[in-house]
């Protein structure tokens, strides 16, 4: 994977603008090619009542690292369907979301996006199909 290091404040800057994934803490940790990996500490707004971690968190955050991996080199693609399987609890405090690309087409893409916490444990397995507007 190519160095996008350099990017990476400019890509910070102009995803400020999703600002209900950002507001609720999640930030871009890596870039590549169609890649994303972004992700989030968990605090007490992300707990349900039961003290799990809500699943729109999980949602938020793939979807966060969907946009970024999908928009960050030429921006128009927006999600069109977004199914995700809750597959295990978060043990820890902090949850990871890893957006790749799978296919790219003329007018319509996919991605596989993977939450995992922060002891290797996969939360949700995500796949979105994406649209590219322009």
């Amino acid at each position: 994977m190519e160095n996008y290091s350099e990017k990476l404040a400019e890509v910070r800057e102009i995803f400020r603008g999703d600002k209900f994934a950002t507001e609720n803490g999640m930030i871009i940790d890596e870039i590549g090619d169609h890649y994303a990996k972004c992700s989030v500490e968990i605090k007490d707004i992300h707990r349900n009542a039961m003290g799990g971690v809500m699943g729109g968190v999980h949602f938020t955050l793939a979807d966060f690292a969907f946009a970024v991996a999908a928009n960050w080199q030429h921006m128009g693609t927006v999600a069109l369907s977004t199914d995700i399987a809750f597959i295990g609890a978060v043990r820890g405090n902090h949850l990871t979301a890893e957006a790749e690309l799978i296919k790219d087409g003329r007018s319509v893409c996919c991605y596989h996006i993977t939450v995992t916490d922060e002891l290797g444990n996969i939360a949700a397995d995500v796949k979105t199909i994406g649209f590219h507007k322009c």
